[in-house]
């Protein structure tokens, strides 16, 4: 048989897709033959390596699990090789769930054997650093803290007096103060994990700016076009809520950077993150039309049909301005311009001007006068 020769099993199959399951083609080129895809969805990678999604995510927020962009535009995938990376390491997956355990305030106080408040202090004054945050039912902010970063400051000797004793009076005084670091430094590694997951200078700096107030990036980025081109990069946000509902307003202010000193810091990156952005790629703008060879040659025949008017004007004697030709007579009026009939026209024009009028309206006869001259004859 010419061609190509498929060949299957003849067993009955009351799905004829799953019969062809087994079909094997004969003859034809492997290079034509499509290859498995050699990159995962997100939560096929996480039920392989055995992970919640909320872990899953986490540990590439972590850099544990590499992704990379979908080449059909969607959401970034994961390779195969790197899944095959990850199960090989040691002690897997207990190793890599005890790396992306996340606890709250009161399983890390009991981690780090102290009470609920002093963990709360040391978060606020930024020993601590928070690594994700949810919204409870009540829309208070619940702060996520590493297992594993807690453990780590816990067994440092450095830190056995704050553990064990009373905090220092300098630290009371910014506690006193209202000093509270959770949300800013939440932000801080948030931002670096955005710019880990690109090398395009516009994204990088879409990534800068997601932190920032839009009026203070409208400041900085003041090209309209350079706004929205950037805004196509704009990080995908977590959503909390519906949104303009409570919960997203809480959420945004937590993702929108509030101390001076941390805005200028995001402001300076952010400008030297555009000056990359604009010497890598120029943002796209609309081209300007060109004026159509119609409209020219309308405007040049205007042109020259007013020339011509007021040369012709000047020729005849017109005492006039040619702006003043041209202005109408309602303008004339409201300036202050008053031109006397005899002045503009001849006396026989002006003759015969009264004489039609003599012919169209007759002079009323004086009834009064007529009707005593009359009697009196």
């Amino acid at each position: 048989m010419s061609g190509n020769t498929i060949t299957q099993s003849v067993t009955p199959s009351a799905n004829p897709a799953a019969a062809l399951v087994g079909a094997t083609v004969v003859g034809a080129n492997p290079a034509l033959v499509t290859a498995p895809r050699q990159t995962l969805a997100q939560s096929r990678a996480a039920r392989e390596l055995g992970l919640k999604r909320g872990e899953f995510d986490l540990a590439v927020r972590l850099g544990c699990i590499r992704t990379v962009p979908d080449e059909g535009g969607g959401g970034r995938r994961v390779a195969r090789a790197e899944i095959d990376r990850v199960m090989s390491e040691d002690g897997f997956p207990d190793g890599l769930k005890k790396r992306v355990e996340a606890v709250g305030t009161s399983e890390g106080a009991a981690l780090m054997d102290v009470t609920a408040a002093r963990f709360t202090r040391f978060a606020r004054l930024g020993f601590v650093v928070p690594v994700k945050f949810y919204l409870n039912r009540y829309r208070a902010v619940v702060w996520l803290y590493l297992a594993e970063e807690l453990r780590q400051f816990a067994e440092a000797e450095e830190n056995a007096p704050l553990l064990n004793g009373r905090t220092p009076e300098g630290l009371r005084d910014q506690l006193d103060a209202g000093l509270d670091l959770r949300a800013r430094n939440w932000r801080g590694r948030h931002v670096g994990f955005l710019l880990r997951q690109t090398e395009d200078p516009w994204a990088r700096a879409a990534a800068v700016a997601s932190l920032l107030d839009p009026a203070q990036v409208a400041e900085i980025v003041a090209d309209p076009y350079e706004r929205a081109y950037m805004n196509c990069f704009d990080p995908e946000r977590t959503t909390h809520g519906a949104p303009d509902s409570p919960a997203a307003h809480v959420a945004a202010r937590i993702m929108t950077a509030e101390d001076p000193d941390e805005i200028s810091w995001l402001r300076s990156d952010l400008a030297n993150t555009l000056q990359e952005a604009r010497a890598h790629r120029r943002a796209p703008r609309p081209t300007p039309k060109p004026p159509t060879q119609a409209a020219s040659r309308e405007r040049s025949e205007l042109i020259e049909e007013r020339r011509r008017l007021i040369e012709e004007r000047r020729q005849s004697g017109d005492a006039r301005q040619p702006t003043e030709a041209f202005r109408p007579a309602d303008v004339r009026q409201s300036t202050g311009v008053q031109e006397h009939a005899d002045v503009r026209q001849p006396t026989g024009v002006r003759h015969q001007a009264q004489v039609r009028q003599t012919i169209d309206e007759p002079e009323r006869p004086r009834r009064l006068l007529g009707w005593l001259r009359r009697r009196n004859a």
